[in-house]
């Protein structure tokens, strides 16, 4: 037999009433197998269309896991100031980071230019008043540390190779936020200001959908976690991918 150590964020979080679980299985069990065990144990937790990472990588169905294992259930991700910088990494071609301070981006974006550029492409997400009609009173931002810096280092790696542009800064703030701030900001240098177009259009757009990083919404009405995009068909599994 094995123990592996399942933790659970946004809404699984939720449905198990921890973040963090212990789990006994055969030995050469696989994640869909763990996953299959889950729903018959919890049978009200929103599995279905889920991902499941292994030591902080996306993981198959099929994969077989070891002893102290790490697993992370991951529902669709959504897209205090005194915590300072998470983590992150940067380089002269990219800069990558989770925080709790309020980004500035004014300076973010004054430090991506060079003299080569001839254009600098910036997505800057803010915090709305409202959502769904319902008036917002401030948002909660979570994520699986590890994994989601080194899917935003991916990204930006990525989109530096496919568009051919010179720099890509990612920055994301976890913690509460108000209305008017800033949760993510894209920065893009390049010589051309076609290809820092499409490089951060792709960058946001994929971050949504594959970075472990979740929302809950606090309205004057209620609290709840927002709804995630569907996780591409390569990562995404189901409670029934049992093997």
């Amino acid at each position: 037999m094995i123990r592996v150590h399942v933790l659970a964020f946004g809404v699984l979080k939720d449905a198990f009433g921890a973040d963090a679980i212990e789990m006994t299985l055969r030995d050469e069990a696989t994640v869909g197998e763990l996953l299959a065990e889950l729903a018959q144990s919890h049978p009200a937790a929103p599995l279905r269309g889920i991902a499941v990472s292994v030591n902080a990588e996306y993981a198959p169905a099929a994969q077989v896991l070891h002893q102290g294992d790490e697993v992370g259930l991951l529902p669709p991700v959504s897209g205090g100031a005194d915590a300072g910088p998470i983590a992150g990494s940067e380089a002269e071609e990219a800069l990558v980071r989770l925080t709790r301070d309020q980004i500035d981006a004014e300076s973010l974006v004054a430090a991506a230019k060079r003299g080569e550029d001839g254009a600098v492409v910036v997505f800057d997400g803010i915090v709305r008043n409202n959502s769904r009609g319902r008036l917002t009173l401030h948002l909660d931002y979570e994520a699986y540390d590890e994994m989601a810096l080194r899917q935003m280092n991916e990204l930006a790696r990525q989109a530096r190779e496919r568009f051919k542009v010179r720099q890509v800064t990612i920055v994301h703030r976890l913690g509460r936020l108000m209305v008017g701030e800033t949760s993510v900001l894209i920065v893009v240098a390049s010589a051309h200001r076609g290809q820092g177009f499409d490089a951060c259009r792709w960058v946001i757009d994929t971050l949504k959908k594959t970075v472990p990083i979740w929302k809950k919404e606090t309205f004057v009405d209620g609290v709840v976690w927002a709804d995630g995009e569907a996780f591409p068909a390569e990562i995404g599994l189901e409670a029934s991918d049992a093997s």
